[in-house]
């Protein structure tokens, strides 16, 4: 299956992309399912497609040659996987994989190279996405090394909210230790005191967001930041409008 047109589709940088530009990647594209687990970039080895996701949850994850590993960026509606080719950059170290199931659009590089070399303007707002990775990758560090646990937490439910539809985040321990670079105990005990809190319910396999105003307030600063620039930036709104109860 094909992308549709333009504004039907659901992933953000496509409809923020000039019509030509847009025309060019359709022609292209191929609509895909997503499973969970679905390599769709493996670390140091080429890769023939970059991925729009429409729905569902890729998760970033950098490893050590000691093969630890922990996430350093999820991707969903708001933007593409593969985002490394835009720098002219063939591998990449980072592995990025589905921890939520949903569907995207493969576009071949060779027609997403095309695109941004024949539309500077498409060229910018792909340069713009991956400046706003970055700040995300920054902001992370920032949480790291300046917010305790449950703080850092709320962080990173309220940017799966962003990316999931609806209040239901199906997550599991496992991830959300992944994301935190924790063990998974820790995160079942930081998962207690924010559903002490009544921002979430948690149970297994799944964080049910229940205010995300409080949520907000239990990030504190460490939310925000790479969410307005990327509204600046492309020019349509990731962050999700406060949910209370739901």
């Amino acid at each position: 299956m094909s992308i549709p047109d333009q504004s039907s589709v659901r992933n953000l940088l496509l409809k923020s992309l000039p019509a030509e530009a847009f025309a060019m990647l359709a022609a292209d594209a191929e609509k895909v399912h997503l499973p969970t687990r679905h390599v769709l970039v493996e670390s140091d080895q080429p890769n023939d497609h970059v991925c729009f996701i429409e729905d569902g949850l890729a998760s970033m994850v950098a490893t050590s040659v000691e093969d630890e590993a922990v996430e350093v960026g999820h991707i969903g509606y708001e933007g593409m996987v593969g985002s490394h080719v835009v720098l002219r950059t063939d591998t990449t170290p980072n592995r990025t994989f589905l921890q939520v199931e949903g569907s995207g659009f493969l576009v071949p590089v060779g027609t997403f190279k095309r695109t941004t070399a024949e539309f500077p303007a498409a060229n910018d707002l792909f340069l713009n996405y991956v400046h706003c990775c970055d700040i995300q990758l920054a902001q992370s560090a920032l949480a790291n090394g300046r917010y305790n646990m449950h703080e850092r937490l709320a962080r990173w439910l309220l940017m799966c909210h962003d990316r999931l539809i609806g209040n239901d985040l199906p997550l599991t321990h496992e991830f959300l230790a992944l994301m935190l670079g924790v063990r998974r105990s820790g995160v079942t005990n930081e998962l207690h005191i924010i559903e002490g809190m009544r921002a979430i319910r948690a149970t297994r396999g799944n964080v049910r967001i229940i205010d995300r105003e409080k949520l907000e307030e239990i990030a504190a600063g460490c939310y925000g930041v790479p969410e307005r620039e990327y509204e600046r930036l492309v020019g349509l709104p990731i962050r999700r409008p406060v949910t209370r109860k739901g």
